[in-house]
């Protein structure tokens, strides 16, 4: 199972943009049977930072799972064309988080990067969105 490649869905959420943040990202096998699931509240930040943020999430996930090669599905156009070198990081605050990124997928034997619509990312929005709710709560 380790050595397979799995799907890791990963979204960020913000109530407003700045605004209260969330992180949720999915780890699926290729039946999309859910292996792990992950969500952070991120307090005050750009809906930018809550997609790099939930990569991250994500990332660290399957590292900590053992899972070697991931296909990620990221409903951010901006993040995958950023990790794809297709578009510049200009900002420096994601150019932090992108150092962290690039750094965490160092870690994998193979990685590809897709952007999905938003609609083939529902479970990780879902959890992005739980993590700003429970904290509100």
């Amino acid at each position: 199972m380790k050595n397979k490649t799995v799907k890791l869905f990963s979204d960020g959420a913000c109530r407003g943009n700045p605004g209260q943040g969330g992180a949720g990202a999915v780890i699926t096998d290729e039946a999309d049977n859910i292996l792990w699931e992950g969500k952070a509240y991120l307090g005050h930040c750009t809906n930018n930072i809550a997609e790099y943020k939930a990569l991250i999430l994500g990332l660290k996930g399957a590292l900590a799972q053992g899972f070697n090669q991931l296909d990620v599905y990221l409903d951010s156009e901006l993040l995958a064309n950023q990790i794809n070198g297709s578009y510049k990081v200009k900002n420096e605050n994601l150019k932090v988080l992108m150092q962290e990124v690039r750094s965490l997928l160092a870690s994998f034997e193979a990685v590809r990067v897709k952007h999905v619509l938003r609609c083939h990312n529902a479970q990780a929005d879902k959890l992005a969105n739980l993590a700003i709710d429970e904290h509100k709560g």
